[in-house]
């Protein structure tokens, strides 16, 4: 019996040693200035590549955890929910993340209007953009579009109905925030469900 545990534990240092040979084979050596979290069962697992990557953007500074610090692209700020309509503002742009569009409201180019004889987007009533050119029937339902406005604020609205034809039908009460995008022979009904502040 002595024997055979004498074995099996003679078999185990074999075997772990030839393991820890063939990983340092292949994982290369360590470097010299090898920081903790960089110790070898990370870079087994291939996370080392991912940390060294965070530390390399926090030092260019496009990236700096528990700060706040944002790099200009990603300047709005957190979504916040909403109970009700936002006080009018002028719109100043449509976005629609999931159809790459990021088009200015307006202005001399008429790609996208906002009927200005109604409420404004995210006011109490109904808004109404007509967009010329986008694929609206591409959209579904539980999308966002995002509306930044003239008050620092961004009005974010989800899909709720996609319908052909220049009218999505009824459009509930009118003291709930909607949008409709009109555009071509597709409307699209929206209702407020966020919005975020605009830095």
């Amino acid at each position: 019996m002595p024997r055979a545990k004498w074995v099996v534990a003679s078999l185990t240092v074999v075997l772990l040693s030839t393991g820890i040979a063939v990983l340092q084979r292949t994982e290369g050596a360590l470097p010299a200035a090898v920081t903790t979290d960089d110790a070898l069962p990370s870079r087994a697992l291939g996370l080392s590549g991912h940390r060294r990557l965070v530390r390399e953007l926090e030092q260019s500074g496009e990236h700096t955890p528990g700060t706040g610090a944002r790099s200009p692209r990603t300047a709005p700020g957190p979504l916040r929910a909403v109970t009700g309509p936002l006080r009018a503002a002028r719109p100043l742009r449509l976005r629609i993340p999931s159809l790459g569009v990021d088009l200015p409201l307006g202005g001399g180019r008429a790609e996208v209007a906002w009927d200005t004889g109604g409420p404004a987007p995210g006011a109490a009533g109904t808004a109404v953009v007509t967009v010329e050119g986008l694929r609206l029937g591409e959209l579904r339902r539980g999308r966002t579009i995002e509306i930044p406005r003239a008050d620092s604020r961004t009005a974010v609205f989800t899909v709720v109905r996609i319908s052909p034809g220049r009218s999505s039908g009824h459009e509930g009460a009118s003291g709930r925030a909607q949008l409709r995008l009109v555009g071509g022979e597709t409307a699209v009904l929206a209702r407020l469900t966020g919005q975020r502040r605009t830095r």
